[in-house]
């Protein structure tokens, strides 16, 4: 086994696998309890779909500008100590949210907590990866990659193969407002969990560029990573390629699953939660880990240029088959679950696009980490503005006319790649 670097960590420092996986584990829980599991609550508690699509994406402005605060954890000499509170923290906010739902101002409470695990695990991602980069060998951080990715994944199946299947099951016998708050309850425990644990678990590495750092410094430097991004020769194109990207996909993925929960009259497949995350969380989300797997394999063989295409292609699947699905609002379980695991497929496939795409053109230069955060930040901004208007699109044009839009918002992004270019400006 790989031993530690010694100048980067402790004598006593863990083994890799003590803490990597269980770390991206804590990276993925709260946002995926946002992202994804606090929609589905929504719904089952009678919150319509415009509401949903409007707050839950609201929240995601956490990822988006997470980017602004990054430098300033330069001043913090412990990543390890800022990983700990902040799981520590999104794990207390997730459990007081199981008492908040059942108070009669339960939205509003829901969402201010729902913020603060936002801002939480945003910032938590920062301190976690800076600390994962300081803390191994280049030769190490590519060894435990593959276990970042998978665990961070496997926060995805948790919640919706295991918890979200649990909340249906208890729905039928508690009731809604009860059984999301077992779920929440569960998932703060066990993120707070975590962050004890990783208060043992994590190395005790110390970031050398702390010393003597000051907030002006990190404000100037913050200043200069700005300044130099916009700089960028191609950058505006580039920025209206990576909102383009995601247009279509913060709709559907917002609204899909609403309308598997909607009942038939409405239009929707009057699935049950506990259906939803059966689909989701097992053959949804194995489809999504070999489509992300195939799409960056194809990608390394044809090049990004010419991948592109197909990988937009791709990353649109999910369109049609929502627009099938609401078309034809098949009955059978099994033939819903084919056409799911299709569209996770197709979406783990070219969503590596868009990965590589701010990775190899808009990252590379003096402040390469950096702006690859910016430009996530753009992606991610792509992602929530779409997000936070397609319940009000689709309350205006009901599902069916809903999805055939969604299909025709990824024609835009088409043509874009005629004119945007796909390896880095010159002397970046």
């Amino acid at each position: 086994m790989d031993s530690i670097h010694p100048d980067h960590l402790t004598p006593a420092a863990r083994h890799p696998l003590a803490w990597v996986p269980t770390l991206y584990l804590a990276q993925g829980l709260p946002f995926y309890s946002v992202a994804l599991v606090a929609g589905l609550m929504f719904k089952s508690m009678g919150v319509p779909n415009e509401q949903i699509a409007r707050w839950t994406g609201m929240l995601g402005l956490a990822w988006v500008f997470k980017a602004l605060w990054s430098p300033f954890l330069e001043l913090a000499s412990s990543k390890k100590r800022v990983v700990v509170v902040l799981q520590v923290t999104g794990g207390i906010a997730l459990g007081v949210l199981s008492f908040a739902l059942q108070l009669p101002a339960w939205f509003a409470l829901a969402i201010g907590l729902l913020a603060v695990v936002a801002l939480a695990s945003s910032t938590h991602d920062i301190a976690a990866d800076g600390l994962y980069i300081a803390s191994l060998s280049a030769r190490q951080q590519a060894a435990y990659a593959g276990w970042q990715g998978a665990f961070f994944n496997g926060a995805k199946f948790l919640s919706l193969g295991g918890l979200v299947i649990l909340a249906g099951f208890l729905e039928q016998r508690i009731g809604a407002s009860a059984a999301w708050a077992t779920v929440f309850a569960l998932l703060g425990a066990l993120l707070a969990g975590l962050g004890l644990y990783h208060a043992w678990a994590l190395p005790g590495t110390l970031t050398p560029a702390a010393v003597g750092a000051s907030m002006r410094g990190a404000a100037d430097v913050l200043v200069d990573v700005v300044r130099a991004f916009f700089a960028k020769p191609g950058i505006w194109m580039g920025i209206v390629f990576i909102l383009l990207f995601r247009l279509a996909e913060g709709q559907v993925q917002t609204i899909g699953p609403l309308f598997l929960r909607d009942a038939r009259a409405l239009g929707g497949l009057g699935l049950s939660t506990q259906e939803v995350g059966a689909i989701y969380g097992t053959a949804g989300t194995a489809a999504f880990l070999v489509g992300s797997i195939l799409g960056g394999w194809f990608t390394s063989r044809v090049g990004l240029a010419r991948a592109m295409l197909v990988l937009i292609l791709a990353m649109n699947v999910p369109n049609l088959v929502f627009w099938y699905l609401s078309a034809m609002q098949p009955d059978s379980l099994g033939w819903i679950t084919a056409a799911l695991s299709l569209e996770m497929f197709g979406y783990g496939f070219g969503f590596v696009g868009m990965i590589l795409f701010i990775m190899q053109v808009i990252a590379p230069g003096r402040y390469q980490t950096a702006h690859y955060a910016l430009g996530s930040g753009f992606m991610q901004l792509g992602f929530v503005l779409s997000k936070v208007v397609s319940g009000d699109i689709q309350l205006l044009l009901g599902y069916r006319h809903f999805f055939l839009w969604v299909v025709l918002s990824a024609l835009p992004v088409l043509v874009l790649t005629r004119f945007v270019k796909m390896a880095p400006a010159d002397g970046a």
